[in-house]
């Protein structure tokens, strides 16, 4: 018995050593700091990176980015929707590029708190254009099912809350409390790397967005806030969601990648039985990166259908 416990003690302190090793060895957020482009805004969840482009007396669009790359993810995307003549809000969520790391599980109730208070810090009132891409998607749909009358149009990009592809060993992770844990600061970065190891594209502005993103495993607190991601919202289906959002009649875009490994296709065709008035625009060809690999053509969906 005596060996036993000593064993148990002995892993125990192996796999605590290994997680807080590969946790805490990594850099914090604040010595990515020095030359953040925008603002650190204090808010009562904590400081929040925003930025804002295009005119400040232009329509209001919040844009909503996904589960591992920031708010940096738009960059392509701006100059299109500036030129429409949008006032673009970009912000980093919690755990990720420039904002606090900040505990508790980042469920839907998570994110719609922490939203609240970025538009009241940043004094919005009115109706807002919310454009959220991937987890970004279910974020969105999540406030304008709950807050119909503060949103102007949802633009939706591959958004997540209907079907979402995961691989066994990330669906254990998300399933498996403290070992789950355990796996995914001890590997998760590996993991994430070799599966971005050698994007798939030709454009400059495309593969900088793919090298920034895999820079950001690196950082202290990201994977876990990944991980609190995929058990929270991305474990939320949003079928209810959408059909609030259909009988509220808000104007929605979904669009969608055909060759996307992460949302597939099929989910467009959950989005219509659950929402019959929702346009909807395939792009032929495109992946995930629907943001930075197609900004054009998401760029010209918008303008056709809103």
């Amino acid at each position: 018995m005596t060996g036993v416990l000593i064993i148990v003690i002995l892993l125990l302190i192996l796999f605590g050593g290994t997680y807080l090793l590969a946790r805490f060895r990594r850099p914090g957020v604040q010595e990515f700091r020095d030359q953040v482009p925008g603002d650190l805004v204090p808010l009562k969840m904590g400081t929040t990176h925003v930025t804002r482009h295009g005119p400040e007396d232009g329509p209001v669009m919040v844009c909503i980015h996904g589960l591992s790359t920031p708010s940096y993810v738009f960059d392509p995307l701006l100059p299109y929707l500036t030129d429409m003549g949008y006032r673009v809000i970009t912000y980093d969520h919690f755990g990720r590029g420039h904002s606090d790391r900040v505990m508790g599980r980042q469920n839907a109730g998570f994110f719609l708190r922490h939203l609240d208070q970025l538009l009241e810090a940043e004094g919005i009132t009115g109706k807002v254009t919310l454009m959220g891409y991937s987890m970004g998607g279910a974020i969105a749909s999540a406030f304008a099912a709950r807050s119909p009358e503060r949103v102007e149009a949802l633009v939706l990009l591959a958004p997540a809350g209907l079907e979402f592809n995961i691989s066994p060993l990330a669906n254990f992770t998300r399933k498996a409390p403290l070992l789950g844990d355990w796996l995914q600061e001890v590997f998760g970065a590996r993991v994430f790397l070799s599966t971005y190891a050698d994007p798939p594209y030709t454009d400059p502005a495309a593969r900088d967005i793919v090298a920034r993103m895999c820079q950001e495993v690196g950082k202290s607190g990201t994977l876990a806030a990944m991980l609190s991601s995929a058990r929270g919202i991305l474990a939320e289906d949003q079928s209810a969601t959408h059909r609030a959002i259909a009988a509220a009649g808000l104007p929605v875009l979904a669009i969608w990648g055909t060759e996307d490994g992460a949302i597939p296709i099929s989910a467009m065709g959950r989005l219509a039985q659950v929402n019959r008035k929702a346009m909807q625009v395939e792009l032929e060809g495109a992946d995930h990166g629907l943001p930075y690999t197609h900004p054009a053509s998401v760029a010209e969906a918008i303008e056709d259908n809103l």
